[in-house]
This record gives structure tokens, C-alpha cells and sequence, in this order.
């Protein structure tokens, strides 16, 4: 499931860092110690300054512990009955007739031995849950103070307010509705993704395996937000894993409770460390070797040969150059300067403009999806960004066009990619 996020991009870093997070949030509350504190009011200063488009996500992994604690304390303050209370006493002040007050009062009277009666139901339940698990940690009071103190650190990057308005401005652009990773989830197509979904409900569903309500929490809002958006498939990878292991491990000792110690003490003895080593050296092996064979840079996406060309024949400084989306990046690796890169957001009219002077930005982002898609009057375009070259995948219409018209003439191309002089 992660396979598709391992990439050369600050989100390797962040995974990392949000794991940590996860760790020091349950170690506070598990230990109650403050050393756990110092790390929870670093990391989102880490985040804000190495990817802030994920500052906000850092917070989403308080919620689940907070929910719990919210929903306990709601639970055990019998507010239908408070409130119950309270009319009753307001009726009783009304001008009625004896009789009615005197019932209100019995009523009244009775409401403190349905709490308790409540309560001593909850305690009972709680003790053996049905499914759900659930636990009134005090020291998650002193997590949400944690939370309002990191929620402040944001400011402490080179953006200033960037950490909370980056977020918000990419859903308030179009890049969005066309970058794959921001789509929301195509079930049949993500089939990791669907077992690990089918996995959770056949054991929850099927078995008599319980599951804490913070955890429950946990699998419930990153299944949403990665249903929403791809890119957080990632997210419910890293931290619904351990849910996973948590419930198959309580399946196993509530079914066979002689299995678990027996695997424990085999993987920890000489033999099953040697076994289990064996194996993912193995693999390990098997897999650089696939990787050592093939080339680093594939060639039929990204233009290599083409990028040597317009180093060695082109004045990179004095010429504009169009590209297409997915292969900007690699231009910039060459350093050639680019019409536009795989950062699409920078592209949008929220990043690009000068606020100080009022100065609107261009949707680039569009305009290159557009002359790509050949949905514009490319040379229209082209004119209006002062383009002088153009690079292409030689098989697309816009090169095939180009081919047809006097304007432009090919300098250069190969069986991939086809670079055009304007």
C-alpha cells in the first residue's frame, strides 16, 4: 500500500516524523511521563519547515484520543437526565397544582438513583465490553493542552502563516480535480487498500475480537479521508497497521491462546532469528538485484538524451521553455528552468500572485494541462508566455501539429521526446 508514496519527496520524511508522533502521544499517556511532552512540541516545528502542506494532518492524530475522552465524559455526565432535572425543577417553581408538583418532586428525587444505577450499568459493561473498548484516560486533558500549544508552532517556518493557509488554499484551487494522488478512491482499483478493508471488517464483524474506541477512531477517520484522497492511503497504511496487528494478536489469544507465546518463543530463539534473517535478506537481495538491472532513469519518461541537447546546444538563460506536467521535474534536475513541474500548487493562482501589490496569478497549471490536451490555441499561449522552445513527447498531437505548421521548427528528436524552436 505504501509502494506508490516511496518517493524522493518530503512526505518520506513526514511519514517519520508522524510516526514518531503517534509513539509519544500513547507513551504520555501510558507512562504519564513529561520527557514525552518536549518531542510532541518539536515535531510540528520539524513539519512546518520541511512540508507544511501536511502541518494540519499532524493534529488529525490527537483526534482519536481526544474523541475517546470527549465521548466518555459526555457519556458519563448523563445529560438527558441533568436536563431532565432541571426542567423538573423549573415546573415545580410554575404556578401548578399541588399535585402535579408533588409528582415532579417524586420524579426528582428519583433522578440521583437512576445516575448511579447508570453508572454501576457502565462499570459493569466497560469491565466486558461487547466490541468496543473503551478508557477514560485523565491525562488526555494535559494532550489537548499539547495540542493548542503545538497548534501555535506553525508560525515558527520562513512562511509565517503558510503552515495553516497552504492546506486551504490547494483545496481552494482546481489541482486538485486532476493530480491522481488527490482523487478520491477507486475501490476496485486500490485492491491493497480493499483487503485491508475487508481484513478489518471480517475480523470486527465475524469474531468476537474487541477493539479500543480510539482505535476505532483511528481506522474509522483515515478510512474516510483516504476513501476522499489517495495520498492518504499512505496515512492509513502506517497507523492502521498496528490496529491490524493489535485485533489478529487479541483474535489469536482469545481463539488459541497457546499459539501467540509458542511464535513468540520460536522468533526470538537462535534458529527462528536465523530463518526469519534468511528470509528477507533474501528478499532484500532478490529486489536490488531486479533494481541494479534496470535503468536509473527510464528514458520513455523522462527526456534525458533531449535534456543533454538543449544543455549542449541551447542558451538555457536567454530562451523560455514549454514542457508538459510529468516530466518537469526532471528537467529541474538538469537544471533547465520549466514551464511547470510536479508541485503543481505552485502553478494555481493561490501561490503564484504578489498579494503585497495586488497582483493576480496565473493558472498555469491549467494552461499547460490545456496545451497539452490541445484544448487552447497553443501558439495563442505560447505568445502570451513568451515560449521560444517547446519539448514534447514525440508521439502527441501537439507535436503533430507543430510538424504542420511553419512556426515551428524541430530541432531535435528521438524516439520519446521531440524539442521545437518557435
Amino acid at each position: 500500500m505504501l509502494r506508490p508514496y516511496l518517493a524522493a519527496r518530503a512526505q518520506l520524511v513526514t511519514f517519520v516524523l508522524f510516526s514518531f508522533t503517534v509513539y509519544f502521544i500513547q507513551m504520555f499517556l501510558e507512562t504519564h511521563k513529561k520527557r514525552y511532552v518536549i518531542p510532541l512540541l518539536i515535531i510540528p516545528i520539524l513539519i512546518a519547515n520541511l512540508h507544511c502542506a501536511v502541518f494540519p494532518f499532524y493534529f488529525v492524530l490527537f483526534l482519536p484520543y481526544i474523541g475517546e475522552y470527549l465521548w466518555i465524559t459526555f457519556i458519563d455526565w448523563d445529560l438527558d437526565y441533568r436536563i431532565i432535572g432541571l426542567i423538573l425543577k423549573m415546573l415545580i417553581k410554575l404556578p401548578l397544582k399541588q399535585k402535579w408538583k408533588e409528582n415532579f418532586q417524586k420524579k426528582l428525587s428519583n433522578i440521583p438513583k437512576i445516575i448511579e444505577d447508570k453508572k454501576a450499568k457502565r462499570v459493569r459493561r466497560r469491565a466486558n465490553p461487547y466490541k468496543i473498548v473503551v478508557e477514560k484516560n485523565p491525562f488526555v486533558k494535559w494532550l489537548i493542552l499539547i495540542a493548542i500549544l503545538a497548534a501555535f508552532t506553525g508560525l515558527l517556518n520562513p512562511t509565517g502563516k503558510g503552515a495553516y493557509t497552504y492546506t486551504y488554499k490547494i483545496y481552494q484551487g482546481n489541482t486538485t480535480d486532476s493530480i491522481n494522488e488527490h482523487l478520491p478512491v477507486t475501490l476496485i482499483n486500490s485492491k491493497e487498500f480493499l483487503c485491508a478493508i475487508c481484513l478489518f471488517l471480517a475480523i470486527l464483524v465475524f469474531t468476537d475480537t474487541k477493539i479500543k474506541l480510539s482505535d476505532l477512531f483511528m481506522l474509522g477517520g483515515l478510512g474516510l479521508l483516504a476513501l476522499m484522497s489517495r495520498r492518504q492511503i499512505s496515512m492509513f497504511a502506517i497507523f492502521c497497521s498496528p490496529i491490524l496487528v493489535k485485533l489478529i494478536a487479541n483474535m489469536f489469544e482469545k481463539y488459541d491462546s497457546k499459539t501467540c507465546p509458542k511464535l513468540f518463543r520460536f522468533a526470538t530463539s537462535i534458529l527462528g532469528l536465523m530463518i526469519i534473517i534468511t528470509v528477507f535478506s533474501w528478499y532484500t537481495i532478490t529486489k536490488l538485484k531486479v533494481t541494479r538491472e534496470q535503468a536509473y532513469i527510464n528514458e520513455a519518461t523522462y527526456p534525458v538524451r533531449a535534456a543533454d541537447e538543449i544543455l549542449n546546444k541551447l542558451d538555457i538563460q536567454n530562451i523560455k521553455i514549454y514542457n508538459e506536467y510529468n516530466y518537469g521535474s526532471y528537467l529541474l534536475f538538469r537544471g533547465i528552468p520549466v514551464f511547470i513541474d510536479s508541485r503543481c500548487d505552485l502553478y494555481s493562482p493561490e501561490f503564484n500572485g504578489d498579494e503585497k501589490n495586488g497582483i493576480p496569478g496565473k493558472d498555469i497549471f491549467s494552461d499547460a494541462l490545456d496545451i497539452a490536451a490541445i484544448s487552447v490555441d497553443f501558439d495563442q499561449k505560447f505568445e502570451e508566455y513568451g515560449v521560444t522552445h517547446v519539448i514534447a513527447y514525440s508521439n502527441s498531437k501537439l507535436v503533430m501539429l507543430m510538424k504542420e505548421n511553419e512556426a515551428y521548427h524541430c530541432i531535435y528528436e528521438d524516439d520519446h521526446f521531440s524539442i521545437f524552436e518557435r
